[in-house]
């Protein structure tokens, strides 16, 4: 399996300034790549023109700008071609599938934060000190860096990543690892429902509460937007305040996904297997469709966009994508099932008697089956549901 590290990387001066070089030059790389792809097509009888192609031509590219393009590793260039590639790959099929197209974009110096190498030791070398007692990794063109390991690599190292975010530099690895070290049984099963007023509650009656980071920090965030609004464009002043900004959003992710790791790192100690509802979370955060007046032109009805906004703002606050996403991965680290289900009716079935009704769940928090008048939390029926659901269908599931 693969595993991914991400390291602090603490620059120098003048390594800083090359780092900052390298992604203006593979900047300039992609979005030349795209200019002659819209050329091509527009005006040469609508020619497509592929990655094969354009990595073709990086020799000469090479040659013909030496102090921009020919400093920096051949491999990089070539998969920053690829990424172009992959963007266009998903246009097309987005095209086909009758959603939003999304043309690929040219990228601003500020838009474009990542180089990929994709192999160790090609253009980049992670501990290339082994004897140092600072772990340092080596970029061509920028120099021997050094590398604030918080946690040891295990696992040969395949790809390696260079990112920045606002001011700090990351180097991101994947290594690949052997079948981990499944954790011991504990013979425990557990279903979880995704919620606002509670970020989740388990089959068992618990529940953990929803720390809304994003809307603890809204304050913080208005007054800093604010503040950029009331600078002239282009000046110092105006910068330092957007990166003010940029550091407030950046503190808030890193709350969401330290508090997304310590919840499934939880769950996956201390249970065998864990299902949670099969959640379509950009369905959910649709904005809803504007409502045309018949009876005058040009009018709209009421759709209530705004209260569904601030549902909306509610659930990317919460993180669930992030949250299932680092759940599953760390089930797979530690031997631990997990399966989705269906959230149909999930809160709306009783699990005494299985009577189903919009009528059992009278409020956002009751649950009260007008069958057998059985009464409980709704959040906690749902993960009862839920896990029965995902119990059945690992029975189902062929071996």
């Amino acid at each position: 399996m693969m595993r991914a590290y991400k390291f602090l990387i603490r620059p120098t001066v003048g390594q800083t300034i090359a780092l900052g070089e390298m992604l203006r030059d593979h900047c300039s790389l992609y979005n030349g790549a795209l200019q002659e792809r819209r050329d091509a097509y527009r005006h040469v009888s609508k020619t497509s023109i592929k990655y094969g192609m354009q990595s073709a031509q990086l020799k000469e590219i090479r040659v013909h700008d030496p102090e921009r393009q020919g400093r920096w590793s051949f491999s990089s260039q070539q998969a920053t071609l690829r990424r172009l590639g992959k963007a266009f790959a998903a246009f097309f099929r987005r095209v086909k599938a009758g959603e939003t197209p999304g043309y690929p974009r040219f990228r601003g110096v500020n838009w474009f934060d990542t180089v990929d190498f994709p192999k160790d030791g090609d253009g980049c070398r992670w501990d290339s000190t082994p004897h140092d007692p600072v772990t340092r990794v080596r970029f061509q063109g920028v120099g021997h860096v050094k590398v604030n390991q918080h946690r040891p690599v295990v696992g040969k190292v395949k790809t390696v990543s260079l990112k920045r975010e606002g001011k700090r530099w990351y180097v991101i690895l994947t290594a690949e690892q052997t079948a981990p070290k499944p954790l011991p049984a504990t013979g425990s099963v557990v279903g979880i429902d995704m919620g606002i007023a509670n970020f989740l509650a388990d089959s068992g009656g618990e529940f953990i509460e929803n720390p809304r980071h994003g809307r603890k920090a809204a304050a913080k965030l208005e007054a800093a937007q604010q503040a950029v609004a009331r600078c002239k464009r282009r000046s110092n002043r105006r910068k330092k305040a957007v990166q003010k900004v940029a550091d407030l959003h950046r503190k808030v992710r890193r709350q969401r996904l330290d508090h997304a790791h310590k919840t499934a790192w939880g769950l996956v100690r201390e249970h065998d297997f864990i299902a949670h509802e099969d959640l379509k979370i950009r369905n959910m955060v649709k904005a809803p469709a504007p409502r045309p007046d018949p009876d005058r032109p040009g009018s709209f009805l009421p759709n209530r966009a705004a209260a569904k906004a601030g549902l909306n703002h509610s659930i990317s606050d919460a993180g669930w994508g992030v949250f299932l996403t680092i759940l599953h991965a760390k089930a797979e680290s530690a031997g631990r099932d997990v399966i989705a289900v269906d959230p149909r009716n999930t809160s709306r079935t009783c699990p005494e008697c299985g009577h189903v009704a919009a009528e059992n769940r009278p409020t956002q928090e009751k649950f009260h089956c007008v069958s057998c008048d059985h009464s409980a939390h709704a959040d906690t029926v749902g993960a009862l549901n839920v896990l029965r659901a995902g119990l059945v269908r690992r029975e189902a599931a062929p071996a």
